[in-house]
């Protein structure tokens, strides 16, 4: 299951994106055969870029969020446009930690210490790119930390993965609330015990899937935002607005992977062509290869010539 819901509550204090991204979880686990602690990590980093990319005020926008740490995953990408296309890949998909004492999987030790990166192509002249250094690598403090450092927004960020013991992801999602101006103050004082309090996101997402068998995914993630947020007083009664498409599609084509042939130089090409004739290169984020025979090499050299 794949969906997302925008909402804001009645008194217009802040704005909720809240998304079920289960379905595309597992397509991705499939397509990098990682492990439980490597699924889990690009699951929420997948997460937040989704979530993040409804933010974008156009279709076509797009969002790149990178955490990069001197942990044994190194490095977790994700790309995510405003149209709800999400594709993305860690560096190390075999990386497998011991768990952590409270029994969870050490997403924080698989990263390690480093930085997130976030960078927005609007289609401006140049793309507004943001940093900072990781908190502790569990991915949902850390993007808080982001958007009021570097964004200077005040907001709280939920990811969660629950890996079943089949490896498969049993559930998985997230949440992003965002403080907006001239916010009434109560609005905090009534968000902050519901946050401390609030069942883990993926345990939430699970039990609502499977208590809406046979049920629309629009009015899952309705009961699930709804489920988060009853017991806030009246006047913060969060209602929805939207609710949009969130999924994995890696956009490559032979014609980009023609690009990064082209790239390393005329040089090296030639060295390819006349060492190996042929060159097989792989998608990053889909795993899709492409085959470079003799002939397709020096049509690219000779375009480069």
């Amino acid at each position: 299951m794949n969906k997302a819901i925008i909402a804001m509550d009645r008194s217009g204090s802040f704005r909720v994106y809240l998304a079920v991204t289960t379905t595309m979880v597992e397509e991705a686990r499939q397509i990098h055969d990682t492990t439980p602690v490597a699924t889990a990590a690009l699951g929420r980093v997948l997460t937040a870029a989704g979530l993040m990319g409804l933010m974008l005020k156009n279709t076509q926008d797009k969002l790149t969020m990178q955490f990069k740490g001197d942990g044994p995953a190194r490095e977790i990408l994700a790309t995510a446009y405003g149209d709800g296309r999400v594709k993305g890949y860690i560096s190390n998909p075999q990386v497998d930690l011991p768990l952590k004492p409270n029994g969870k999987l050490d997403v924080g030790g698989a990263i390690g210490i480093g930085t997130v990166t976030v960078i927005k192509d609007l289609g401006l002249k140049e793309p507004y790119v943001g940093r900072i250094e990781l908190v502790n690598g569990e991915s949902a403090e850390d993007l808080t930390a982001y958007f009021f450092v570097s964004e200077q927004q005040s907001s709280s960020v939920a990811l969660g993965v629950r890996v079943a013991t089949d490896l498969s992801v049993a559930a998985a999602g997230g949440m992003i609330i965002q403080m907006l101006p001239g916010a009434d103050p109560e609005s905090v004082d009534a968000l902050e015990p519901l946050l401390e309090q609030m069942t883990p996101i993926s345990t939430l997402v699970e039990q609502v899937t499977k208590e809406s068998v046979g049920k629309t995914e629009e009015a899952v993630v309705t009961e699930l935002l709804r489920r988060i947020f009853e017991s806030l007083p009246e006047q913060f009664t969060v209602k929805p607005l939207e609710t949009r498409d969130l999924g994995w599609e890696c956009d490559c084509n032979e014609e980009r992977l023609e690009q990064a042939l082209m790239s390393i130089g005329v040089t090296d090409l030639k060295t390819i062509l006349d060492e190996d004739g042929q060159a097989e290169l792989t998608c990053q984020f889909c795993r899709k290869k492409y085959h470079f025979d003799r002939e397709h090499l020096q049509k690219l050299l000779d375009e480069m010539m």
